[in-house]
């Protein structure tokens, strides 16, 4: 009788201690569906009204720094490098020393034509390279010539004038005429002879200035104010033609080149000042002026290109490096706008609740340019249009809701 006793007292306990743990389940399993119940109501939300507001346009566009110059400063003449006189961002002068090449083969070369030029000279009877001769009867060859032929044409005529007073052989006039002629000839032959030379110092002038531009070649200048991009010659270096030494880019004033949509074509003109932001310096804005716009739209991409002329004085916008720029216009429009925080991103769109009649109606949006606080709406919702502002990830359309605009003073009475 004990032992039964106890068995009946424990499957008691048992079974008080199951009707126990289903009450429980029941509770838990009620309580969301009662939760439910009272969510079942509208959803009370704050809204706000799609309202239009004159603005003025401004382009933003990102763009990427370009030099405004640059350029690959190559050897002319052949020859080892003696003196490399700069290296990476060296600020060089315009006209200062980058390379010099041994010269002295080239100084030879210009002694050379110089002698062969002063002996074309004395035989022109000229002074200096400056020297010009305007009329070749003025040479010394053909100045002897003319003299011996006119000495010629004198005895000539006297012989002549004996012979016709039958008192001078005949003979003699056979003499002189043939002399005279063969004087002709030489002295032709001079005047030819002249030119031909006056034609060879013109060559040896222009060969003289062609060593003379080697061996100035020899010693290779920065064509333009700017810094050192990349050295690519080292001392004791064997160089050619067209080696190149090094790269130069002129970066005061910079370039910024922008894309813009072919839309706003008409807003862009030579001269507007352009607001620029860069990342390295996000505390500063740097301005500049549009200076070059593009004749043509890229097809694929529907803009075109204006370029930014920027002051860099200091050096601290660089060439590759990317920036916003912000190009106020005068073109003024009346758009629709709604605060950023009543458009909601989801499922790869933007969307807009609107309130009507105590339902929503989700629409997807197309926006614009960004105002402060609020965004254009290009399509999607219209002037006078109440949109939902709170509860957006809990809202689609068909959803009934209850709006509350109260200030929070109000709602706590």
């Amino acid at each position: 009788m004990g032992i039964e006793t106890i068995r009946m007292s424990f499957f008691r306990k048992c079974v008080s201690l199951a009707g126990f743990l289903a009450m429980a389940a029941c509770n838990k399993e009620t309580a969301p569906v009662q939760a439910a119940k009272q969510e079942s109501g509208p959803l009370q939300i704050r809204t706000t009204t799609a309202h239009g507001r004159e603005i003025l346009r401004v382009v933003e566009s990102v763009g990427t720094f370009f030099p405004l110059e640059e350029a690959i400063v190559s050897a002319e003449v052949e020859g080892r490098a003696e003196e490399v006189r700069h290296d990476l961002g060296d600020v060089v002068e315009a006209g200062a020393i980058l390379v010099k090449i041994n010269d002295e083969e080239l100084r030879y070369q210009v002694a050379q034509s110089e002698a062969q030029m002063r002996q074309s000279l004395e035989r022109l009877g000229l002074k200096d390279e400056k020297a010009r001769l305007t009329d070749v009867r003025e040479a010394p060859d053909v100045r002897r010539a003319a003299a011996e032929l006119f000495e010629a044409d004198q005895r000539l005529k006297r012989v002549r004038s004996l012979v016709d007073q039958s008192i001078g052989a005949k003979s003699d006039l056979d003499q002189a005429n043939a002399r005279q002629q063969a004087l002709q000839a030489a002295y032709d032959s001079t005047v030819n002879q002249t030119r031909n030379l006056v034609q060879d110092v013109e060559r040896n002038k222009a060969n003289l200035e062609l060593q003379r531009k080697k061996l100035r070649d020899a010693t290779v200048r920065a064509p333009f104010r700017g810094a050192v991009k990349e050295r690519q010659v080292t001392m004791g270096q064997f160089l050619r033609p067209n080696t190149p030494l090094f790269s130069l880019v002129k970066i005061d004033p910079i370039r910024l080149r922008v894309e813009i949509p072919e839309r706003m074509a008409p807003w862009i003109r030579l001269g507007q000042v352009v607001d620029i932001s860069v990342e390295a310096f996000r505390d500063r804005k740097f301005q500049g002026k549009i200076w070059r716009i593009a004749p043509t739209v890229d097809q694929s991409k529907r803009t075109f290109v204006a370029e930014v002329l920027v002051n860099n004085g200091a050096g601290e916008l660089k060439p590759g490096s990317y920036a916003k720029a912000h190009v106020p216009t005068s073109r003024t429009e009346r758009v629709t706008v709604l605060p950023q925080r009543a458009v909601y991103y989801i499922m790869g769109a933007n969307k807009a609740y609107v309130i009507k009649d105590g339902t929503v109606d989700a629409r997807e949006v197309k926006m614009g340019d960004r105002f402060d606080t609020d965004v254009e709406i290009l399509e999607g919702v219209a002037d006078g249009e109440e949109v939902a502002l709170t509860q957006l990830p809990r809202l689609d359309t068909g959803v009934k809701v209850r709006v509350n605009n109260a200030p929070a003073a109000e709602k706590k009475q």
